[in-house]
């Protein structure tokens, strides 16, 4: 045992110095710097695929209104008709008030020339019908029948004569002015309920997405906002709906107020004509 023991420490020292002086394994060589082209590539690939994982995605239009539901539908295609029929609207109103603009002052320069009610009479009746000249028939309807009763040429009968001149070229113009207004309740109407109409569909929409965050259990953002971005294009849509209306409103209004003026105009002309009319008679 003592002789193997030697043995083995023999060994042990013999085996440490060439251990000692063995050769360092080489350090391994660096890779070659990658190029600029190349990092650029694997900047963009990373982007591209931290905005998958996160569910980045550019949505567009069609895939929003793919994301609606029944009653979010309902509401879009409700405010698309009334976007729809208020633009209509808007040609139909510039065609008719220019129209009814172009026929008063014609008439106006006609009327204008005469002297009498009768010559007044004669210039009119070659004149295109229209509104103001439904007044004029109107008021003159109301002469004649003074004149036949007699009552034309007598003073104590004037006042009552005006007045019966006047409620009728006055029921004539609300007529007209009631044409030219047509619609303009339904544009008042988008114009103040759109809004709200939106706001509905937008509200139904967010509680059917929170409907949908508590079914699933999650609050990412790739689930919930297609659906909020879904229903918040209700109230863009209202709004788009409304401010055209509105718009339109204002104008039609506007040129509804300068024709009534018009033709308040154009009835005092008449009766100031008739008037001096019945004074000349009268002698």
């Amino acid at each position: 045992m003592t002789l193997m023991n030697s043995l083995l420490t023999f060994a042990q020292q013999s085996a440490a110095p060439a251990a000692e002086g063995a050769t360092p394994a080489p350090a391994p060589v660096p890779a070659a710097p990658t190029s600029a082209a190349e990092l650029e590539e694997a900047k963009q690939r990373g982007a591209e695929a931290a905005a998958e994982a996160a569910g980045q995605q550019e949505v567009s239009m069609m895939e929003l209104l793919q994301h609606l539901n029944g009653v979010e539908m309902g509401v879009m295609v409700i405010l698309g008709l009334c976007a729809i029929y208020a633009v209509a609207l808007l040609f139909e109103k510039i065609y008719v008030m220019r129209k009814a603009s172009g026929q008063t002052k014609e008439f106006l320069a006609a009327f204008r020339k005469a002297n009498s009610v009768e010559e007044a009479e004669a210039i009119v009746r070659k004149l295109p019908n229209s509104g103001i000249k439904s007044m004029f028939d109107a008021g003159m309807a109301e002469v004649r029948r003074t004149q036949d009763l007699g009552l034309y040429t007598m003073r104590d009968a004037r006042d009552h004569t005006m007045q019966r001149v006047s409620a009728a070229m006055a029921t004539r113009q609300n007529e007209h002015l009631d044409d030219l207004g047509s619609s303009m309740t339904f544009l008042a109407s988008i114009g103040a309920n759109a809004p709200f109409i939106g706001l509905f569909g937008t509200v139904w929409g967010i509680m059917v997405a929170f409907v949908g965050i508590a079914k699933t259990q999650t609050t990412s953002l790739a689930v919930v906002a297609p659906g909020i971005a879904g229903a918040l294009l209700a109230t863009a849509a209202g709004l788009a709906a409304a401010i055209p209306a509105v718009l339109i409103y204002n104008f039609a209004a506007k040129q509804i107020s300068k024709q009534g003026t018009k033709l308040d105009d154009f009835a005092s002309e008449f009766i100031a004509l008739v008037s001096r009319d019945m004074d000349r008679r009268a002698g």
